[in-house]
């Protein structure tokens, strides 16, 4: 196998944990003589489904032996064994700059052949084609769950009050106002882990921002100033409903509030509906996307892929490999997992919505829906951290300085990347 190009950011973040692991990849031939493909999932907490579909898997293919493994730290253990170059067959991953760096270093296969891609949610095609560093012919991933970020809110205490879930920014600030004068806090936030300042912050992104904005200030047509103005500016404005001192108080602590009825909304995605369950079982939870626009026609859920699969383009058995995926693609499989883990479905079809995601149904349904700016941030920006100092900032011109920050950051982290797309756009033009 010829050595593919890794990214300094992928040797970096695996130099120490080169020896993690040597597990063997690349589908081969067992001595019962099926054909063994291996899949490694990032996520931990999904064993127990895909133990279950491995199960049935293997149970229905004589020809073919699925393994899959979802082991702790994958992220760190996958960069590994590209590195030595051991692969496995499938990767499971999230639609963010991880799959962005592995595809720009050419590990990925293209799957537009499949079948199966053809029923795949538009905006989920979308969200992962706005990943490609620069454009790329052809499809790399079958996304296959997703999850929604906007508003929790506390419905056995909305109906007492007879509150009505807003639908654009001043029925929000007045909604807010109302339950304020009820004496409730109308928001928790939990700021003291930085990285859920990022959840109000992507969820008002999408509605009052360009998806592809990072890439288009990658190319030089906008700035982060212009772009994300309104953006910083709202985010301020929660601060006035939330708990005193939120930056004193982690993620646990406001799913612990939020579960005893200590405000009535929470700012957060549907992954935490689960820590809110494990406090208050019972809790009658709905959401509706963050209502970001003076009209509703505007506004936008905030929903990214949690979830998909990509074969490595170095794969030996791909017809193997492609039944591995059509069965991972039928809705009974589909459905495993989610009853399992909860979220949203990236196959067009009759899914069941979780009931702590009805209000968000509409969005869902007409395929309304944009990914998580964040995912196209380099973690080495530390934009989480930036929100947070930034919230912090009460000087009049606090949200100039973050933006400029940004622009300025960004250009740091980004030098690489920015010099690829702008050759990429001379390359296009010359060609025309």
């Amino acid at each position: 196998m010829s050595k593919r190009k890794i990214t300094k950011g992928m040797l970096a973040a695996v130099g120490a944990a080169m020896a993690l692991t040597g597990l063997t990849g690349c589908a081969q031939s067992s001595s019962d003589g099926k054909i063994e493909v291996e899949m490694v999932s990032y996520k931990p907490e999904a064993v127990e489904a895909f133990e279950e579909i491995a199960e049935r898997f293997n149970a229905t293919h004589d020809d073919i032996h699925l393994t899959i493994d979802s082991p702790n730290e994958a992220m760190t253990i996958l960069k590994t064994r590209f590195i030595r170059e051991d692969y496995p067959d499938i990767v499971g991953i999230g639609g963010d700059i991880n799959y962005s760096n592995f595809l720009d270093a050419d590990l990925f296969m293209d799957i537009s052949d499949l079948d199966e891609i053809g029923s795949v949610k538009k905006s989920y095609l979308d969200m992962d084609k706005e990943l490609e560093f620069v454009p790329m012919e052809g499809t790399y991933a079958l996304p296959y769950a997703a999850n929604a970020a906007g508003i929790l809110y506390n419905r056995d205490m909305f109906e007492e009050h007879g509150w009505s879930i807003p639908h654009t920014w001043d029925e929000f600030i007045s909604l807010c106002e109302e339950i304020e004068a009820a004496g409730i806090q109308p928001l928790y936030l939990g700021y003291k882990d930085t990285w859920t300042c990022l959840a109000p912050w992507n969820a008002l992104a999408v509605g009052l921002s360009a998806s592809d904005t990072c890439n288009q200030v990658n190319m030089g047509n906008t700035t982060f100033t212009a772009a994300y103005r309104e953006v910083s500016e709202k985010i301020r404005v929660l601060l006035d409903y939330a708990e005193p001192n939120p930056y004193a108080y982690g993620y646990n602590d406001a799913c612990t509030a939020f579960a005893r009825g200590q405000s009535a909304m929470y700012p957060i995605g549907s992954y935490a509906i689960p820590q809110i369950k494990l406090v208050n079982p019972g809790m009658n939870i709905d959401s509706f996307a963050f209502p970001a626009n003076a009209a509703e026609k505007d506004n936008v859920l905030n929903s990214g892929i949690d979830l998909q699969f990509c074969v490595m383009k170095n794969c030996e058995n791909k017809e193997a490999v492609y039944e591995v995926l059509r069965f991972l693609y039928e809705d009974e499989t589909i459905q495993i997992y989610l009853d399992n883990q909860g979220g949203i479905a990236c196959k067009e079809g009759n899914f069941e919505i979780p009931a702590e995601l009805e209000g968000m149904r509409t969005y869902i349904e007409n395929d309304r829906m944009a990914d998580f700016q964040d995912h196209h941030y380099p973690s080495e920006m530390s934009v989480d951290a930036m929100i947070q100092t930034f919230l912090l900032d009460g000087s009049e011109n606090a949200v100039d300085t973050f933006l400029q920050r940004f622009d300025t950051d960004w250009k740091r982290y980004n030098r690489d990347l920015i010099r690829k797309v702008q050759q990429y756009q001379q390359e296009m033009g010359d060609a025309r």
